[in-house]
């Protein structure tokens, strides 16, 4: 994509932690045995891709910035975890870290804990360094998870709340303030565990100290000695709370500049989508960018940030979350008023016809009959067979090839299913477009021999490529209908003359238009690759040899957008594929249409074709009446 660091090209696909370091003006990436280990004066982007059961994949891009780091890379970080954003769809939602103060859900991705280092490392290639031989001091936070910062190796950092370590070469000490929690405690020894394997390769010794008892414990003894010997330790003071908190602070983002909003009650209505806002909580400070907004802009936003919470010196202790639109966190919606549930449609969702949209636009009350799920004609649970008519022949096709059709081709299809104990088939002749004569010919009267050579109820029907009904369609789960053809009288009379492949290959060039029915059956159709084909009701995916883009057109449905990755693993499993947004092409992916060209961006509904109705008229007692016939295969013999 442009503007995005090719690092971040086709992450994500997978569970898991992905981890870079800024060195200089680029990225490196972390092995997975340097995760976890983070260095003071640098700058790192982290990516926590977690699958949920739905199989749908959610992003948590953080950024994170060490309290030696340099302000170039802490600005990069900002910049880097923007194209990441952008590079994952524009659908995750951004965290900046800063050491000493994490959030409890960045500190849950290690596990026990993790302990920066305060000496420079860019490479992260080094080993670790044996520490043994220091003695260091740890303070241990945090009931769900440890939150571990080096401190002063000092009496005066001792209290009476918290859980301390102190690491020797020989031993490492607990010691547990008497107002600690057992959560706390628990912790601790988890990081203890964590330090003797890692720093001491499991040999050494382990003491707990308990805050006050002394009497016959020599390891308190020792303990107290690496101090000097024993003194008390001061009580803890109580911490001053305010009573008066703050109220929020909302300011526009108008390039690099804060703009304040004056809002007594902040609502849902004031946030525009080509414009970011900067919510100011006192304790959390959040940036939220609106869908239309570009991936410069929102660099721009989140410098705007950076330079903020400087400006206002809470950089060690304010946490700030960074959304766009769609995307946001229920700590935020909370601050506003009348938060919509659900998102309001847009003005092209709001009727289904642009007569209704229009209507609505200037002001007239048009309600849109709900959209029901599309009732099933017949049971979905029977068994396919897909029939290549090639000279006059059948050829019986596999699993896997009967849900690939090519519109050079001819087919017969036979869905064999059970209700109300009777058995059922149906046949349907397929006529691809560019098919030959002679396929045509013989396909029906294969297709009729088919249907006698079967027991139970037969019904035919032909269908014709471009023209399917829905029925067609829903006995496939999936489908992909190619360009070309694979019988010999297509290739004899096409493909020799044009000297051109008769299938689509592998690693050919091609563009599908791909389109859900339901939620479980999903077609793609291979169209000219040229940028005319493209509609902005529909989403698309363009195959650049062993690249693949996903394009999201902005007028189409969210079950389209669930059906994508399904189809993606029918056409090319394994394969990593970039999402394109309209609007937010790269230049390479109108390179491989031939260049930008105007195409169709006017909401377009699919329109199945009606099936056929026959109807019986008649006079009585002056009246003409019309009833329907009963469902069945037209036949000249229905006629009278």
């Amino acid at each position: 994509m442009k503007g995005v660091d090719d690092a971040f090209l086709g992450v994500g696909d997978k569970p898991g932690l992905d981890i870079w370091c800024i060195v200089g003006s680029s990225l490196a990436p972390l092995a997975k045995s340097q995760h976890g280990k983070f260095y003071a004066r640098n700058c790192y982007i982290i990516l926590n891709t977690a699958e949920l059961k739905t199989g749908v994949r959610r992003h948590d891009v953080h950024y994170w910035v060490g309290e030696e780091a340099k302000e170039e890379d802490c600005l990069m970080a900002s910049d880097k975890a923007v194209e990441l954003d952008a590079a994952l769809g524009s659908n995750t939602v951004q965290h900046r870290e800063t050491q000493g103060e994490e959030s409890d859900k960045f500190l849950s991705y290690f596990r026990p804990c993790i302990i920066p280092v305060h000496s420079h490392s860019p490479s992260h290639m080094e080993g670790s360094r044996n520490k043994s031989s220091q003695t260091t001091m740890f303070s241990c936070e945090g009931e769900h998870v440890a939150r571990v910062t080096e401190v002063v190796f000092s009496r005066s950092s001792l209290d009476h709340k918290g859980v301390f370590i102190v690491d020797t070469a020989s031993k490492i000490f607990v010691f547990s303030g008497c107002n600690s929690s057992v959560q706390t405690r628990a912790k601790a020894l988890d990081v203890v565990r964590h330090l003797k394997e890692n720093r001491h390769s499991g040999r050494c010794e382990i003491a707990a100290i308990e805050d006050g008892k002394l009497v016959g414990d020599s390891d308190a003894g020792e303990f107290w000695n690496l101090f000097g010997g024993y003194a008390p330790i001061p009580r803890d003071l109580l911490e001053a709370v305010s009573m008066n908190m703050p109220l929020e602070k909302l300011f526009w983002i108008n390039k690099r500049t804060l703009v304040p909003m004056e809002a007594h009650l902040l609502d849902r209505e004031i946030l525009n989508s080509d414009r970011s806002y900067i919510l100011d909580c006192s304790t959390e400070i959040f940036l939220w960018m609106g869908m239309t907004t570009l991936v410069s802009e929102r660099k721009t936003s989140v410098t705007a940030l950076e330079d903020y919470v400087h400006s206002q010196g809470r950089s060690s202790a304010v946490r700030t979350v960074i959304m766009t639109e769609g995307h946001e966190t229920d700590d935020f919606k909370l601050h506003f008023q009348h938060w919509p549930k659900i998102v309001e449609m847009k003005l092209y969702d709001a009727g289904r016809e642009k007569v209704a949209a229009i209507f609505k636009h200037h002001g007239y009350d048009v309600t849109e009959i709900p959209e029901h799920e599309p009732q099933q004609l017949i049971s979905c649970n029977g068994s396919l067979k897909v029939w290549l008519v090639d000279c006059g022949c059948t050829t019986l096709l596999s699993t896997e090839e009967q849900e690939k059709l090519y519109t050079g081709d001819c087919y017969i299809v036979q869905y064999s299913y059970v209700e109300d104990g009777k058995d059922y088939h149906l046949f349907f002749a397929w006529y691809g477009k560019n098919s030959i004569k002679e396929d045509s010919v013989a396909t029906a009267s294969l297709m009729s021999s088919l249907a006698n050579s079967v027991k139970g109820h037969p019904v035919v029907a032909q269908v014709f490529d471009g023209r399917e009904p829905e029925l067609f369609f829903s006995i496939f789960k999936s489908l992909i209908i190619f360009k070309g053809g694979r019988s010999a009288a297509y290739k004899n009379h096409v493909v020799q003359k044009s000297d051109r492949n008769g299938c689509h290959q592998k690693d050919e060039v091609a563009l599908f238009h791909v389109q859900a029915l339901r939620h479980d059956c999903v077609q793609a159709i291979q169209v000219d690759l040229v940028a005319t084909s493209l509609n902005s009701s529909h989403c698309y995916i363009l195959q650049d040899h062993s690249s693949f883009f996903i394009w999201l057109g902005s007028l189409s449905s969210p079950s389209d957008h669930n059906m994508l990755d399904r189809m993606m693993n029918k056409l090319c499993p394994f394969k990593q594929s970039l999402l394109v947004r309209e609007g937010s092409e790269p230049d390479d992916f109108w390179k491989v249409l031939g260049g930008r060209s105007e195409y169709s961006k006017e909401k377009r509904v699919k329109g199945w074709p009606a099936d056929r109705h026959l109807y019986a008229c008649r006079f009585e007692q002056g009246l003409l009446k019309v009833s329907a016939t009963l469902q069945q295969p037209l036949d000249a013999e229905t006629y009278s």
